[in-house]
C-alpha cells in the first residue's frame, strides 16, 4: 500500500513537471522564412548584385568565391519571369532564359569548388552571367522610369 501511494506520488511529480515543457519555454524561435517580395523589388535586388566584386570584376574572380552572388541569381531568374509578365515585356523572358543558361554553366562546371581564378568554362560563366546581368538590370530600371 505504502509503495502505491510513492508511486502515486512520483508519476504526479513527473506529470507536473513534464507539463511545465510546453511551447513557452525559453529558446530560439524557428522563424519564418520570408516570401517572394515581388517583381517589385527586383530593381533593389539588382543594384545590390551589381556591387557584388563577381558582377564588377568576374574574370578576376575565384569562382568558388561566387558561390553566393550565382544562387541568389539563380533565384532571381522567377522574380524576373514574374516582371515580365507583369510588365508584358517578353524581352525579359528571353533575358530570364540567358541568365537561367549562364548559372546553369556556372554549376554544371561545378564552379562552386574551384578555388583559383583563370580560364576556363567558370570564368566564362561568370562573365556571362555579369553580361546577362548588366543587360537585366538596364532593362528593368528602364521600365521602372517609363513605365
Amino acid at each position: 500500500m505504502r509503495t502505491r501511494k510513492l508511486m502515486a506520488v512520483v508519476i504526479g511529480a513527473l506529470v507536473l513537471l513534464l507539463s511545465g515543457c510546453g511551447g513557452n519555454e525559453a529558446g530560439p524561435k524557428v522563424a519564418r522564412p520570408a516570401g517572394d517580395p515581388g517583381p517589385d523589388a527586383l530593381p533593389i535586388k539588382l543594384n545590390a548584385l551589381t556591387v557584388d566584386d563577381c558582377f564588377l570584376s568576374p574574370s578576376l574572380q575565384i569562382p568558388k568565391g561566387c558561390e553566393k552572388y550565382v544562387t541568389e541569381l539563380g533565384g532571381t531568374v522567377n522574380t524576373l519571369r514574374d516582371r515580365a509578365t507583369t510588365s508584358k515585356d517578353p524581352k525579359l523572358n528571353d533575358e530570364a532564359d540567358g541568365l537561367s543558361k549562364a548559372v546553369a554553366a556556372y554549376r554544371s562546371n561545378s564552379c562552386d569548388t574551384v578555388t583559383a581564378s583563370g580560364n576556363g568554362p567558370c570564368k566564362d560563366a561568370l562573365v556571362d552571367i555579369a553580361g546577362t546581368l548588366a543587360v537585366i538590370k538596364a532593362n528593368v530600371l528602364k521600365q521602372g522610369t517609363t513605365g
